[in-house]
């Protein structure tokens, strides 16, 4: 074999085989929770992970926040926290929610942030049980009361987007609107009301919104449909205390959602405030670039579930 022939077979042999990269699966909104980040949870709080409130054939669980210092035989108020993702995504350990969660835990409240039905295929159907789910997360809470160190007296709830509509859904319904009383779901000898109710950016009338695909109709197909998964639908007078945080800048869920929902609580007597944050955009946390929201929130929720007025 000539020499230039024997150089080339030798130096093929020896150049290793390249191995292909590992490319990063982007995080989209239907991207698994499992493909993404390991969530790193705070250390200033005691949380319990991953409790079955669903029962044990049901995969979503709920992390549940608690003082350092909590004496179970002083019960503290409770807080329901319901994540986003346009019901299809999101889950109850991502930033947003450790942020929300670890910050009123520190401020005397038992935290229980769920993750709850999500559509993950083309054509599956996840309302009504989303809102189910949400019911049953108060139940669980007002059922484990004793053991968790809550008042049942005293529960709150706080969502972002898909979860604020969660959150006034909780706040505006009752057993005269067909989400309770639901066979096979659990606790259903338990009261799922709240007692307030924080939502941040959320779709409130979907009607005028987009089509969702949680439904897998259209609005123009099923618009009674849309009608029942809008909490504007329910407000009425007899509603707790709610809450409303939206941007200016936010594109993805827009300002008027939150305005429609504040004038027609208005018309229907329904407790409701609206606290609009210039040039926000969609998806934020407790403490957003454009302002600290942490007073805000949790004096909300200190004058409606421990009864302490704003300093």
């Amino acid at each position: 074999m000539p020499l230039m022939l024997t150089l080339a077979a030798f130096l093929c042999a020896a150049e290793p085989t390249p191995v292909p990269k590992a490319v990063a699966v982007p995080a989209s909104e239907d991207t698994p929770a499992a493909l993404k980040k390991i969530p790193a949870y705070p250390q200033t709080v005691a949380v319990m992970k991953d409790v079955a409130y669903l029962g044990g054939t049901r995969k979503e669980k709920a992390d549940i926040y608690s003082p350092l210092d909590h004496d179970k035989s002083k019960p503290l108020p409770g807080i329901i926290v319901i994540h986003g993702g346009g019901f299809n995504d999101g889950d109850k350990a991502r930033g947003r929610e450790l942020n929300i969660s670890e910050n009123l835990t520190l401020k005397g409240y038992v935290c229980m942030s769920i993750n709850y039905k999500l559509r993950r295929t083309q054509g599956q159907v996840t309302w009504p049980q989303s809102v189910y789910d949400a019911k049953a997360a108060v139940r669980y809470l007002r059922k484990e009361a004793a053991n968790l160190g809550i008042d049942p007296e005293r529960i709150g709830v706080i969502g972002c987007s898909a979860g604020c509509n969660l959150s006034m859904m909780l706040a505006t319904t009752g057993a005269a609107d067909g989400f309770d009383a639901i066979k096979g779901e659990p606790y259903q000898e338990v009261s799922a009301r709240v007692a307030c109710a924080i939502g941040f950016y959320g779709a409130v009338d979907l009607m005028n919104y987009h089509d969702m695909k949680m439904f897998a109709k259209t609005r123009e197909e099923a618009p009674e449909l849309y009608k029942k998964g809008s909490p504007i639908t329910y407000l009425d007078a007899k509603d707790p205390p709610m809450l409303l945080v939206h941007g200016t800048a936010d594109v993805t869920v827009p300002l008027s959602q939150s305005e429609t929902y504040l004038k027609i609580a208005k018309e229907k007597g329904a407790p409701c405030v609206l606290e609009v944050i210039p040039d926000a955009p969609h998806t934020f946390d407790l403490q957003p670039k454009q302002r600290d929201l942490r007073p805000l929130v949790t004096g909300f929720f200190d004058l409606h579930l421990k009864g302490k007025q704003p300093k």
